[in-house]
């Protein structure tokens, strides 16, 4: 079956279920190395375009994800962002919408759906200034591939400028992912190997 040039979400399905493949196939000691490198990157991004970290007056909130399958892993940055007094949520799913709830490392965490945890029901919902987010696959334009929900998609769009950043491994990245309309770049992706300024 040839997909149509004009078909972005028949190409972005193709491009997800080769992306995916891809990334599970990536052996785990090797993650677990870009994962420690993900994290120094990730943090040293923040320090730098994220100034108000460094002031304790500032309402500052960061978002990441709890890591399904062979996700790049984020929870070594919420601790290190925890020990800092930064405060953190997790993404939920609740009535077809992703929300965010308050949550800080070694406290508990309770199944999501789509195979995801997420801080308990009766977490405070917050709105992030920073999201952290995961993606099958990406460009450098920040474009991303999720599942498929369009969850990230539409969270970027309701929270208005926020910073937003990829987090992935460097071969998870390809020439260019199919945009739509509804779709919202990333302003940086970080990989173990550079944090990427988009567009």
């Amino acid at each position: 079956m040839t997909l149509s040039p004009s078909d972005p979400a028949g190409r972005k399905a193709a491009l997800r279920a080769q992306a995916l493949a891809r990334r599970d196939a990536l052996a785990i000691d090797d993650r677990l190395i870009w994962d420690e490198a993900v994290c120094e990157r990730t943090l040293a991004l923040l320090d730098e375009v994220a100034a108000p970290l460094r002031d304790e007056s500032a309402s500052v909130i960061v978002s990441a994800y709890w890591p399904m399958g062979s996700e790049a892993d984020p929870r070594p940055i919420l601790e290190a962002l925890h020990a800092r007094d930064v405060a953190l949520c997790l993404p939920a799913i609740v009535d077809r919408r992703m929300i965010f709830r308050r949550w800080a490392p070694w406290e508990p965490i309770a199944p999501g759906g789509f195979g995801t945890l997420v801080p308990e029901a009766h977490r405070p919902e917050v709105t992030p200034t920073i999201v952290l987010a995961p993606l099958l696959a990406f460009d450098r334009r920040g474009y991303r591939i999720g599942y498929g929900k369009g969850y990230y998609d539409a969270a970027l769009a309701r929270l208005g400028p926020v910073a937003s950043i990829g987090i992935a491994y460097a071969r998870q990245e390809i020439d260019a992912v199919p945009d739509e309309p509804h779709d919202r770049r990333l302003g940086w992706v970080v990989t173990e190997s550079e944090a990427i300024a988009c567009g």
